[in-house]
């Protein structure tokens, strides 16, 4: 069963990113680096409330962490367009490790069932256009990120295939 939900996960993730990024590639790279930045302010801004509200002879130590991970956070939400450059790298990175994952589910999934060779071409390529975003961003950011967004859908669909081809065979014994 824990497959079936990191797979999911990893299907609706992937789903969500490639939709936003092909949709929105010239405010895509922005708005998740505010995403990104929000989601360090949060948990770091209820911790230092937290420790505030706290009696004076309660507290322990002032949660430098959280105000380290809101000082980041407000830099993200500051100047996005700065770590979306960065995030070019980032997502090439990911779609790497993507494409690397499934062929290792592939590989593993030879063990209980033949796999052709045809299913392995869309891993391949995904593990491509992640190395071509990773090592070759020479176009646009909206070009990547539209490269990057259309690799994600295929990694979405390519990966729930695998899912509904692969998992139902599993002997009960494999973890």
């Amino acid at each position: 069963m824990k497959r079936l939900n990191y797979s999911l996960m990893r299907i609706l993730c992937a789903l969500v990113m490639g939709l936003v990024l092909v949709l929105f590639p010239a405010q895509a790279g922005a708005y998740l680096v505010v995403i990104v930045g929000v989601v360090f302010l949060i948990p770091s801004l209820i911790s230092l409330i937290g420790y505030l509200m706290q009696k004076r002879e309660e507290r322990f130590r002032f949660p430098i962490e959280a105000l380290g991970s809101l000082l980041f956070g407000l830099w993200l939400v500051i100047m996005p367009d700065f770590f979306a450059d960065l995030l070019t790298f980032v997502l090439g990175f990911i779609l790497m490790l993507g494409g690397i994952q499934q062929i290792a589910s592939l590989m593993a999934a030879r063990s209980w069932m033949p796999v052709p060779g045809g299913f392995y071409v869309v891993p391949v390529l995904i593990l491509l256009a992640g190395a071509v975003a990773l090592f070759n961003p020479t176009g646009t950011r909206s070009t990547v990120f539209i490269l990057i967004g259309a690799t994600c859908l295929v990694y979405a669909l390519s990966e729930l295939v695998n899912w509904l081809k692969f998992t139902r065979k599993r002997p009960l014994n494999e973890e």
